[in-house]
């Protein structure tokens, strides 16, 4: 089922047959080193599992989704809603883009797509994107796309992270 669409990409529901590209994406050290954990030796089942739990334990609407090119019909990578505090209506924003395709204007595409999908679609009130200090890429991003800072602090890890912010539909 596709979620959203942008000028150049689809972002739909993840089937199957899309966990080995995945996997070559989740494989590749560069492509995760800004992710919380930033483990990159996944296996297919670890990362089955981690699809699998995290897609049935939300509401349908969020969850991590499948990013495709439509012209191309190649997947780049995954982009993600998942309810930060569902009283308030707050939904935390997700991605993750093979290096192959990044400084191409896809990250700006897939945040502003996920935040209209979150105030449209979902009936955010806020949605939210945290990230490392370091990524100073997704830092651009978030401002980018006109989130504001909201916080900062030092993760469980000893690294300084930013949580940005947005209130209205872009």
């Amino acid at each position: 089922m596709v979620r959203f669409e942008t000028d150049r990409l689809i972002i739909r529901n993840m089937v199957e047959d899309d966990l080995d590209v995945m996997l070559s994406i989740y494989s590749q050290e560069k492509n995760m080193r800004y992710i919380s954990d930033g483990k990159y030796n996944w296996t297919i089942e670890e990362l089955k599992n981690k699809y699998c739990c995290i897609n049935r334990s939300y509401p349908e609407g969020y969850g991590i989704f499948i990013v495709e090119v439509k012209d191309l019909g190649i997947i780049i990578g995954e982009a993600g809603l998942f309810c930060f505090d569902r009283e308030n209506e707050v939904f935390e924003l997700g991605y993750i883009l093979d290096s192959a395709y990044w400084s191409k204007g896809y990250g700006t595409e897939i945040c502003r797509g996920l935040i209209n999908y979150a105030f449209t679609s979902l009936k955010a009130e806020c949605v939210l994107a945290r990230m490392y200090a370091s990524n100073k890429a997704s830092v651009r991003l978030c401002e980018k796309c006109g989130m504001k800072k909201w916080n900062s602090g030092i993760a469980e890890n000893g690294k300084k992270f930013y949580e940005y912010r947005c209130f209205v539909k872009l």
